[in-house]
């Protein structure tokens, strides 16, 4: 099998598959506001070109939300017989939390809809509550999520939920998070990198209603999805967190700073994601989506 990283690019792949009778992996840095499916779409025309076979499969090895970075493997060919082990494997992440506000999507996709006091939130205490989050436990998936619902995606449901409390002039309901089922899920290791202080829940308060009709989106990065919204909370000067965290698969990691949040008495919600692991495949190894581009060129 030919597995393709960053301290491994040929100049160019061959232009027959039949040369790679099990299959091509790249892994790929799936940069910031593209979609799983639209790094799949841009891989997959290239190689269609490349390999002159429409009939090519490409597929990926466990999605990643809009807003994260980090390793996504890409399959092409007889790899893709592989998806579904790759993506049993045990993953990492880095993520960056802020407390204090929660969003309906528990990200920046969706703008906040509560400020919490977060006075209460300091190194020592997120420290102390870490722990109790490693070993196995049941943890409910975020309603904006691709998780299956009697057949129906959570974030389809979550959508018209969420336009429907808007047209209604009402708060979104976190509890619609009750539809989805619990699963079990993994934490083997947990680690707070970094922490900084905000400000009182007062002053945060203040900004949050002077800001509010002067939101800025984070304008669109080329190739990145005119779909995906991001909103801006950093006026409001949240106390914010790095933590790395080990895990099984089918862990959500804005489900988990749900948790962490509320844990502290407090809301909490993602404001960055990187997977710096999947299986044995490291954020290191990983092509950036140009580099994966490069290798399907066709020699001129």
């Amino acid at each position: 099998m030919a597995v393709l990283t960053a301290h491994r690019m040929l100049e160019c792949l061959s232009e027959s598959i039949a040369d790679y009778p099990e299959g091509i992996i790249l892994p790929i840095d799936k940069p910031y506001r593209w979609t799983s499916a639209d790094v799949i779409r841009k891989v997959k025309f290239a190689a269609f070109r490349h390999f002159h076979k429409k009939n090519l499969k490409v597929g990926h090895a466990g999605t990643l939300d809009p807003l994260a970075t980090g390793v996504l493997l890409v399959c092409i060919g007889p790899a893709t017989k592989l998806a579904e082990e790759l993506q049993r494997h045990d993953k990492e992440y880095v993520a960056g939390i802020s407390f204090g506000a929660t969003t309906p999507s528990y990200d920046l996709e969706k703008e906040i809809d509560r400020l919490y006091p977060h006075d209460q939130v300091t190194e020592e205490a997120i420290r102390a509550v870490l722990p109790s989050f490693l070993g196995e436990q049941e943890q409910v998936a975020p309603l904006f999520s691709a998780k299956s619902v009697d057949g129906v995606r959570a974030y389809e449901l979550a959508r018209r939920a969420y336009k429907e409390a808007a047209r209604e002039g009402v708060a979104f309901d976190h509890a619609d998070a009750d539809l989805l089922t619990r699963q079990r899920i993994r934490i083997d290791e947990i680690e707070l990198l970094a922490f900084s202080p905000g400000r009182s829940f007062a002053v945060a308060q203040d900004d949050k209603e002077k800001n509010q009709d002067d939101k800025e989106n984070i304008q669109d990065e080329k190739g990145a999805s005119s779909r995906i919204n991001v909103t801006d909370n950093s006026a409001l000067g949240l106390p914010h967190a790095d933590i790395r965290i080990a895990c099984s698969k089918g862990t959500y990691i804005r489900a988990f700073a749900r948790d962490l949040g509320e844990a502290l008495g407090t809301g909490a919600h993602l404001d960055a994601l990187c997977r710096t692991r999947t299986g044995g495949f490291r954020i290191e190894d990983a092509l950036t989506l140009d580099q994966a581009l490069q290798l399907l060129q066709s020699p001129t």
